[in-house]
């Protein structure tokens, strides 16, 4: 079978398309960039294309918090309107676009190879989702193998789609960083969340606020930022409300944590043996009360209920 064969075969399959830079279906944010692609094969709906997007990237073998942070940053954004675009990899990656996913939202997956392939393997079960409730895209020839050189050039099209793009964790030298000043020759915004000292994951980011990236602590720093970007945007599409910490109370678990916590400082695990609740249940909660400063964190890594003055 030719090459002609396989792609009209290929394009016969249900919400396949191959969208060129002559045809309009190219987002006008690629046309833009320089090297822009002059072809896209697209899985899922290429509508999502054109929605106000923000590429979250980062380490493959992040921490756990990063993994949290991901996920929860990217739950919020979508909620808030933001289509989340990155590149399917493990870690920073996946938790990002299971984020959006989760939140009933749109999410967008470039990829360094052909997209009649998935890599890596433990995340077919992830991009199959992404197909079907936003968009598989890859500028790679039908069959083409996962070669190293693809992906910094993939990297371009993740930054180039997103007005912004928000670094998690990331070493100093690392794919992330080549997004990020990808995204800065492009013109777009660049985002980093600080972290520990000690952490070699948060070497790059730290780089990144040096060299003037934004310091983000929440979601909605973010939002703040890129809103009146997309702010007529989001007024007119039809989205989900965000998700609030004081809506979340209602939830059983939720209203079980509240009561455990105090205004005396207690660690993670200690709230999970107070709570009954498990570990991770109590980490991830504990992140969308910080993300909605719902809570405070003290030093050590406790948390505390906020004193009456905390709330002016």
């Amino acid at each position: 079978m030719d090459t002609d064969e396989k792609i009209s075969a290929w394009l016969a399959a249900p919400n396949h398309h191959l969208i060129d830079s002559e045809s309009g279906d190219i987002p006008e944010l690629l046309r833009q960039i320089p090297g822009p692609p002059t072809l896209l094969y697209v899985v899922g709906n290429i509508d999502v294309l054109h929605l106000p997007a923000l590429a979250i990237v980062g380490s493959r073998n992040p921490t756990r918090g990063g993994v949290q942070n991901a996920y929860e940053f990217s739950k919020h954004l979508a909620r808030s309107g933001f289509c989340i675009v990155s590149g399917l990899a493990q870690g920073i990656d996946t938790a990002a676009h299971e984020g959006a996913l989760d939140a009933g939202a749109k999410t967008v997956a470039f990829l360094g190879h052909g997209i009649d392939r998935v890599y890596p393997a433990e995340n077919r079960k992830l991009a199959h989702r992404i197909a079907e409730e936003g968009a598989l895209c890859s500028e790679y020839p039908l069959g083409s193998p996962p070669r190293r050189e693809h992906f910094p050039q993939r990297n371009r099209l993740i930054s180039g789609l997103s007005l912004g793009t928000l670094v998690v964790e990331a070493a100093r030298r690392s794919g992330s960083l080549i997004s990020a000043r990808l995204a800065a020759e492009q013109g777009r915004e660049i985002f980093a969340i600080p972290g520990s000292i000690h952490n070699p994951l948060s070497h790059g980011c730290h780089q990144l606020i040096r060299q003037g990236a934004k310091l983000v602590e929440s979601a909605d720093d973010i939002v703040s930022e890129l809103g009146p970007l997309v702010g007529h945007l989001m007024q007119n599409a039809e989205l989900p409300a965000v998700e609030t910490a004081a809506a979340a109370q209602h939830d059983s678990e939720y209203r079980l944590l509240l009561s455990t916590l105090s205004y005396d400082p207690a660690s993670a695990d200690q709230l999970a043996e107070n709570s009954g609740l498990t570990i991770d249940q109590v980490s991830s909660m504990l992140l969308i009360l910080e993300l909605e400063g719902k809570i405070q964190v003290q030093a050590g890594g406790r948390y505390s209920k906020l004193q009456a003055s905390d709330h002016k």
